[in-house]
């Protein structure tokens, strides 16, 4: 070897190290490692700034830090390290000209007082999304994922009344996990109990407040939020927990790991959890479910990994409803009619079960340093049934000469133990009730009082003596069913041109398949169920032929006997397909950051029939309708202007469009192919959304403080609703679709949040929301029907203008106050408590009822004895009353070597308040006349239903963490 040459090699090579070395000791510069205090992982993403100045980094996959290439403030300075989930590290630090500060390694503290507000974020706003009720809990109330201070109170304390934030449904916020888009077709609603129970795996998330910048999506009027499902970015280590309750459930238990990121790039998280209980705060609710969660993650490399994450949460609830004043005060707001006892055992009539497993395989390319693309793909398939009794089962009759016929049928008194024949109002509605309809109004009290549930007994005898006499069911329970295949897939850009300019772009697209049918459950001790409608033997003017025919559910397989497993009534397929396209621009200057961005979208929807319903033969019913389609697009922008360090402005506006979801699309999907388009004969319209907010930001050391206010419109909705009626002029009873078209909605309101650190350990916090939420038109109202309610032919009469305008629109209070404090001491384990008030919530009221049909009298001509005045008391809005709620929660973890053990607590509505969350008005006597004679009773029998709060209900939840 020549050693000469090696020498002269090696001293070249030392030379070059000696020269970079001497250079970067003359640079002034900072650095360091930043890792799990317990753990000893590395920390990624963790936010490096120093105080007073806009010098800040983020720490790499490593939890290294560097500020080789920045201007750094010369002398004393304080560091902050904070990061998600981590107590913010604060020290003092002196940087010298010329020298480089090695911090070698910094270990930052998880902050269980995080993770246990957290727990209490999900667990507290775990109610039933009861779409059927028009009963909603927020985006943000649920996984807001922000330390603003207004959410916290919306997510903890205002949730539980159903307080939607600015006065919006979920409808109006998008969930997103790992990227990819969680709102349903159907509904345009996330199915949360899709990923119910993995509370563990949840804490990672992004969420943009309202119609703010967002790197993944165009967003919404409620925001947008995404759930980080990954495996790598879970904090390495496991947790069991255990929680009992009584407000939705009564135990849950969770087991979760997670192992890091491995020495070959490998990275996996497990998680199971388990919900259960008898009923909860009310009674009668079945609560049982398990949740099942895996993700997988392999780093290929430096620049690609892959991640697959699949999830599975079957879930199955019994289900409350909505009540008079009547039946609250005889029973009380734990009180469910829909249950009864079946052989020593609670069963509910009304149960909810979804199954929809979801697989997702997303692939991370870190194409350079700046640009990011991350690809994504999923499918989710499985069911949503609900259950519920039918009363209409029947026999067929073959006369002498071959006509058919049809007997039988239930009443729908004999299953409801709060129909309105059973109430005692119902024998004591005419103007001058006997002493004997004093008596049997007593008796009615008495047995509602004392029983008022739900007799299967009775239902199981009547079909057993059917079976025995040679006949059919008359009562049967069958289930809803909702079976959907769903394929989406997308591709999302993020990349940073520079220090000043970033864009963000993404393409997606959905495929849909549903299946939507009615499936017999149980015979409930008969033999088989006659698969007709009995009610369309109340026809007039057809011959026996004709009512045989229109009385068919499929005319292709008339008068078939269905048992456990069988589809009847109604059995049809959806097809739904979305493709859309998203870019921003995010701009940031010395004192203003902004940004702009825009969207496109196009959307498909078609139905195919599988009956031939007897009232829509042919094509009306059987085979394809026509496709929908609709175009759609959207811009936003926004700016925060920086006035100096602790004061902002912030102001944004959008304008945008979407189509009517897959329900508020189809006249009735479930009978026949005729679309909202083909109905008011012109082509539906798409929503129009317009909004616009400011905010005013303070931020200082002890003071963090919001205030918003915000104006938004809806444009052209469209919502279709179902109710039985009496009160159509010209006819006597029917059950109907009521269509509304060309609906505006007005949003204006205001938001604040602040609190105080007063000392370290002692916070004090205010929040308050102050809204008006009204309709803004008189919409077009249109009533379809299968039953005779209608002379005209096609079953369908257009009522003209809803007199809306001007009316709230129902969803919670309007307005709501906090004000509270928190005690974290410094040994771990903290307290707080808070008191809410709430008011400004209104009934949701009848659109039917505020049409001319109102005070119409048989001859289309008003009542003569119709009096303005009067009828104005009749239609005025309920507003419900206000109330106060006093909260309080708590917790402390003990560090025992490397385990973390500990608790959480909470007690809401402490007491005791009674109050109203909501309502709707009953269409069946929505008439001036009958409306009055309403009015002028005692008792209403077909007065409004109301949905309750909790009374004073808890949470505790412990935990061990390794």
């Amino acid at each position: 070897m020549n050693y000469t040459l090696f020498n002269s090699k090696y001293n070249i090579l030392l030379l070059f190290f000696c020269s970079v070395l001497s250079v970067y000791a003359q640079q002034t510069g900072l650095k360091g490692k930043i890792i799990d205090a317990i753990s000893g992982a590395n920390l990624e993403k963790v936010t490096v700034s120093i105080k007073k100045t806009k010098v800040r980094v983020l720490t790499t996959t490593f939890g290294e830090f560097d500020f080789r290439d920045t201007k750094l403030p010369l002398g004393e300075q304080v560091l902050i390290l904070s990061k998600q989930g981590y107590i913010t590290k604060r020290f003092p630090i002196i940087i010298s000209e010329g020298n480089v500060l090695d911090l070698k390694k910094i270990d930052l503290q998880f902050d269980f007082n995080t993770e246990q507000r957290q727990i209490g974020t999900i667990s507290l706003s775990d109610h039933e999304l009861d779409e059927d009720n028009d009963i909603y809990f927020s985006v943000s109330g649920l996984l807001q994922s922000t330390r603003d201070v207004f959410l916290t109170a919306a997510a903890f304390d205002f949730s539980s009344t159903f307080f939607r934030p600015r006065g919006l449904g979920n409808e109006n916020g998008k969930i997103l996990i790992n990227g990819i888009e969680m709102n349903k077709f159907f509904n345009g609603r996330p199915q949360w109990s899709n990923w119910g129970g993995l509370n563990d795996v949840q804490h990672n998330q992004e969420f943009s407040l309202g119609i703010s910048e967002n790197d993944y999506t165009f967003g919404d009027l409620s925001g947008t939020s995404n759930i980080i499902m990954r495996a790598s970015k879970y904090r390495k280590g496991g947790k069991i927990s255990y929680a009992i309750s009584n407000r939705s459930y009564q135990g849950r238990v969770i087991g979760t790991y997670n192992s890091g990121v491995t020495a070959k790039g490998w990275a996996f998280s497990v998680s199971l959890s388990r919900r259960y209980g008898k009923e909860g705060f009310v009674e009668g609710t079945l609560y049982d479910s398990n949740s099942f969660f895996v993700s997988i993650e392999k780093k290929l490399g430096k620049k690609h990994s892959l991640n697959l994450t699949g999830f599975y949460t079957p879930n199955r609830r019994g289900r409350s409803t909505a009540i008079t004043d009547e039946v609250f005060n005889l029973k009380g707001n734990k009180y469910n009619p829909n249950w009864g006892h079946l052989n020593g055992e609670i069963r509910n009539s009304k149960e909810r079960k979804i199954e929809e497993p979801v697989f997702m395989l997303n692939h991370y390319w870190s194409i350079s340093k700046h640009t990011h693309l991350q690809t994504n793909i999923a499918f989710q398939t499985g069911k949503i049934a609900n259950s519920r009794i039918d009363n209409g089962g029947s026999d067929l009759i073959i006369g002498p000469n071959g006509q058919q016929t049809y007997i039988g049928g239930g009443r729908s008194a004999n299953t409801n133990p709060v129909h309105p024949d059973n109430m005692p109002s119902s024998f004591l509605e005419g103007p001058n009730p006997t002493p004997l309809d004093y008596q049997n109004a007593f008796l009615a009290q008495q047995h509602l009082i004392n029983n008022g549930q739900l007799n299967w007994g009775d239902i199981l005898q009547t079909n057993q003596q059917n079976a025995q006499k040679g006949n059919n069911s008359t009562y049967i329970l069958y289930e809803d069913r909702t079976d959907d295949a769903l394929l989406s897939g997308n591709m999302i850009l993020n990349s940073q041109f520079n220090t000043y300019i970033t864009l963000n772009g993404a393409i997606g697209y959905k495929n849909l398949k549903s299946q939507n049918f009615a499936e017999v459950t149980d015979l409930l001790g008969g033999p088989g169920f006659l698969d007709v409608d009995v009610f369309a033997l109340s026809s007039t003017g057809l011959t026996s032929s004709e009512l045989a025919n229109r009385a068919q559910s499929d005319l292709r397989n008339p008068n078939r006997i269905v048992g456990v497993g069988g589809r009847y009534d109604y059995n049809y397929e959806i097809k739904a397909s979305a493709i859309n396209g998203f870019l921003q621009g995010q701009f940031k200057l010395k004192r203003v950051n902004f940004f702009l961005g825009g969207t496109i979208s196009q959307t498909l929807y078609q139905r195919n029939g599988l009956f031939e319903n007897g009232y829509f033969p042919g094509n009306d019913s059987f085979g394809k309708s026509e496709a929908l389609s609709f175009m759609n697009y959207g811009v936003k922008g926004g700016a925060t202007i920086a006035i100096n360090g602790h004061h902002f402005i912030k102001l944004q506006s959008v304008y945008f469009n979407k189509p009517p979801t897959i329900r508020n699309a189809f006249a009735n999907a479930r009978y026949n192919n005729s679309t909202i388009a083909k109905l008011i004969g012109e082509d539906q319209e798409s929503e129009k959304i317009q909004s616009v907010d400011g905010s005013y930001i303070f931020r200082s050391s002890k003071i963090k403080a919001r205030l918003t206010g915000y104006y938004s419109k809806i444009l052209d909705a469209t919502n279709i609703s179902f109710f039985f009626t009496e009160a159509i002029s010209g006819s006597n009873v029917g059950f109907v679709q009521e269509i509304l078209t060309d609906t505006d909605k007005r949003y204006i309101g205001g938001e604040f949040g602040i609190e105080y650190q007063i000392t370290p350990t002692i916070k004090i916090k205010g929040a308050a929301a102050v809204g008006s939420f009204v309709f803004d038109n008189d919409p077009d109202l249109v009533l379809t029907s299968t039953s005779e309610a209608f002379s005209d032919i096609e079953g369908i009469q257009s009522l003209g203008k809803s007199a809306l305008k001007g009316y709230h629109i129902a969803g919670g209070p309007q307005r709501a106050g906090q004000l509270g404090f928190e005690y974290r001491d410094p040994d771990f384990w903290w307290f707080g408590a808070t008191t809410n008030y709430f008011s400004n919530a209104y009934i949701n009221i009848s659109p039917f009822a505020r049409t001319a049909n109102f005070y119409q009298d048989t001859d289309g001509l008003p009542f003569n004895d119709y009096d303005e005045d009067v009828a104005k008391q009749l239609l005025q809005q309920e507003q419900f009353k206000d109330y106060f709620l006093v909260n309080a929660i708590g917790g402390k973890s003990w560090r025992i070597k490397k385990y973390y053990i500990g608790f959480f607590a909470s007690i809401n509505n402490i007491l005791d308040q009674e109050y109203k969350t909501g309502g709707f008005e009953q269409a069946r006597n929505a008439n001036y006349r009958l409306a009055l004679e309403e009015l002028q009773r005692d008792t209403p029998v077909y007065g409004s239903k109301y949905f309750y709060g909790y009374g004073t209900s808890y949470y505790l939840n412990v935990y061990v963490r390794f």
